[in-house]
């Protein structure tokens, strides 16, 4: 969008001439600059970068939102023609005197001259210094409404290995929307984004301190980003031999193997298969294996019999029923504080009957944006009850199927992102006409031939645009949002696809390739972008089928990898070595008491429902999910549902009623094995096997019997024995 040019500054004993579109200043200061390079002649070119490399307009000096000091700049310098105003005409001119440029208060105060709450920002005499006084002897002129603008930067190197405690220049060259190129090292900021393995001056000399793993580094320059990866291999290059029992059966495992080459790192064993079936069986279903079936798939002598588990897994009813419990929670299916329960359950059902259809992932998606019609016959309208306005629906749009995090650009330009204020409110206004007839909830939506978005700051009407596409032209009787979802799902789309796959990854490799899922951005690069990249190109090539890239996620080599570390890759977190453990979220790990025990749940208001992980909304009353951090669904991100533990959580599973219920309940699995006098060897088993899907060790085995058989009450000591292995680690973990 174009500036308005600010009014040309005025100053004493300075006569500027315009000529040509040249700018020349004469001024009765007797000193004269050194000769530079290129004279400075475009505020937004040469002045704004280096208030943004000095921070000056970052958000903990002039650019929060009331400023600092009676200064106030946009944060980043998101606003050239504000900032231009605050510097060149507030505060009765003085922060810049063309007249007696060494005077001015903008280099006064940065370079320590006078006091100043932010200390030296830079040297006396210095290049920076030196670029800023040529500008106010110049005139401080703002430059040409066409002059160019940047659109991109570019990092030199990109990637460097590196051994021990090393230098690494880096090279930083703006791209301009005339095409032209200029090395702006100096101008750009720097800063480390993982100072525990690196550190980087204000030149762009990273240093790496020698610890092993992958440092990053964070550049910025005129509202662009991107990013340099230092990496030190956690060893020598191992020879091929440790590599030899990693046989890679997909791209999958051909991508993950470069990598831990590079990285000096070998892949633990292979799961066992009681490890592997707990997992698969959790990850994919929700729910743990019965003994039956450990004991069937064990005694499988089949080669492929891991790859026939894991089709069977994914037709089963209750993979329908995990995934819509989490599409639920970052679509925010909710009831919230309304009246509207029944609208939630047939929002959930609408996803169930997609998930089981294999509804392809772009028609799923376009189903939800562009629904129309009365909600009777589309409960996915539902989502619009959320996304009340424009702002949420670019916001929720943006991190649920774009995985890009843009709340900020509301208001600013995105200070880790190459996102701006504008790009949001033009994606806003693909939204403009959406309108609804709401008695309390959304009963129907159709376009409004009259909606609009303007620009909060400039009062602009906003063209809908896409993230780097062309502006669109509202046509009568033609909906947006289709053009919107026609962008996102384009094959050439750099966000929809990846962002599918790294979610679906890190659902079942505990850990995304970007990570956190949703916050994918141009100063978080994915720690394998190779693998992101592959995979969102078969999810592409196969029509968007999620079946088949979680086919492909499961029957990889690397997922059924051990969770046991070696001393090749326990210092490894980021490149799938091994398997990640994760807590089980609380409504998986509350229906795994449940299997464990034999006693189901049962919810009050929901009596169909016959595990938690089938509850439609967040207002099931239960203490245990409140305990273990359920989602309240208030935002879509998936860092709602807290894994993290605590001590209301062990206290919870020590002494809880509920639990203590469940164990001496007389239909639960205890009272059964007692009752059936089932001989102490043969229950110790079933209860291992219904609690971590594998047979106890020996040492496990006889140390439980012993107990249980010198008991009193055998019956009560089966009890204590299930309770101890609720209470364990490997329980409330997937390995």
């Amino acid at each position: 969008m174009p500036v308005s040019r600010p009014p040309m500054r005025t100053a004493i004993s300075t006569l500027v001439a315009l000529f040509a579109g040249i700018s020349l200043a004469l001024g009765s200061s007797s000193s004269q600059a050194e000769d530079s390079p290129r004279e400075p002649n475009s505020f937004t070119n040469d002045v704004l970068p280096l208030l943004s490399k000095h921070g000056c307009n970052s958000g903990q000096c002039h650019g929060k939102a009331i400023g600092q000091n009676g200064f106030k700049l946009s944060l980043y310098g998101f606003d050239p023609a504000a900032d231009y105003a605050a510097l060149v005409h507030e505060s009765r001119g003085r922060r810049v005197s063309p007249a007696a440029p060494e005077q001015s208060l903008l280099l006064l105060k940065a370079t320590g001259s006078l006091a100043h709450g932010g200390g030296v920002r830079f040297e006396t005499g210095s290049p920076h210094y030196q670029r800023l006084r040529q500008w106010i002897i110049a005139g401080t002129p703002w430059g040409e409404d066409g002059d160019p603008v940047v659109t991109s930067i570019e990092v030199d190197p990109v990637e460097t290995v590196v051994e021990g405690a090393t230098e690494v220049s880096l090279r930083v060259t703006a791209v301009y929307s005339d095409d032209s190129r200029r090395d702006v090292t100096d101008a750009a900021r720097y800063d480390a984004e993982t100072p525990q393995l690196l550190d980087v001056d204000s030149r762009g000399v990273v240093a790496s301190n020698g610890a092993s793993g992958e440092g990053l580094v964070m550049i910025r320059y005129r509202g662009q980003a991107a990013t340099a990866r230092v990496t030190t291999p956690y060893g020598k290059p191992l020879p091929d031999d440790v590599y030899s029992g990693f046989q890679a059966k997909n791209f999958i495992d051909e991508l993950a193997l470069a990598k831990w080459r590079k990285l000096g790192v070998a892949p633990s064993n292979a799961a066992d298969d009681a490890m592997f079936l707990r997992r698969v069986y959790l990850d994919t279903l929700g729910v743990l294996p019965t003994p039956e079936e450990v004991r069937a798939f064990v005694a499988d002598g089949a080669a492929d019999k891991r790859d026939k588990l894991i089709d069977r897994l994914l037709e089963r009813d209750e993979f329908a029923d995990l995934w819509t419990h989490r599409w639920g929670e970052v679509l925010r299916n909710k009831v919230g504080d309304s009246n509207f329960k029944d609208h939630t359950v047939a929002f959930a059902d609408w996803i169930r009957q997609s998930i089981k259809q294999n509804k392809p992932y772009d028609q799923f998606v376009r189903e939800i944006i562009t629904v129309s019609g009365q909600r009777k016959d589309h409960p996915q309208m539902d989502w619009y009850r959320q996304a009340i306005n424009n702002q949420v629906r670019v916001e929720d749009t943006c991190q649920v199927f774009l995985g890009m995090r843009v709340s900020c650009a509301n208001c600013h330009n995105h200070p880790f992102e190459n996102i701006s204020q504008n790009d949001y409110w033009s994606l806003a206004a693909f939204f403009a006409r959406v309108g609804s007839k709401s008695y309390g909830s959304i009963d129907e939506i159709k376009l409004d031939e009259k909606g609009k978005v303007v620009h909060p700051r400039t009062d602009e009407e906003m063209q809908p645009r896409a993230f780097g596409g062309e502006a669109y032209e509202y046509v009568a009787g033609e909906d947006p949002r289709e053009k919107l979802m026609d962008w996102m799902t384009a094959p050439e789309n750099p966000y929809f696809a990846r962002a599918i796959c790294n979610r679906i990854w890190g659902h079942y490799m505990k850990v995304g390739l970007v990570d956190p899922v949703d916050d994918m951005r141009a100063t978080n690069p994915p720690s394998n972008p190779e693998l992101l990249d592959a995979l969102a190109k078969e999810l592409v090539e196969h029509r968007y089928d999620l079946k088949h890239l979680m086919r492909l996620i499961l029957t990889s080599r690397v997922y059924g990898l051990s969770s046991d570390p070696t001393e090749q890759n326990s210092a490894d977190s980021r490149n799938y070595a091994r398997h990640y453990p994760r807590r089980l979220s609380p409504h998986v790990l509350m229906d795994a008491v449940a299997s464990a025990t034999g006693v189901p749940d049962e919810f009050k208001d929901y009596p169909n429902v016959k595990r938690a992980v089938q509850l439609p909304n967040e207002k099931a009353r239960s203490d245990f999910l409140d305990v273990f951090g359920r989602s309240n669904r208030d935002t879509p991100c998936e860092c709602e549902t807290s894994l993290e533990p605590n001590l209301g959580q062990v206290l919870f599973l020590l002494h809880s009623e509920e639990l203590q219920r469940k164990l001496h309940d007389d239909k639960g699995v205890v009272a059964q094995l007692a009752k059936d006098e089932a001989p102490t060897e043969q229950a110790v088993e079933t209860l291992y096997l219904r609690s971590f899907s594998r047979r106890p060790t020996d040492d496990e085995r006889a140390l439980a019997v012993q107990v249980i058989d010198q008991a009193e009450d055998k019956r009560l000591a089966l009890e204590d024995l299930l309770w101890s292995l609720l209470n364990s680690s490997e329980f409330v973990f997937n390995h």
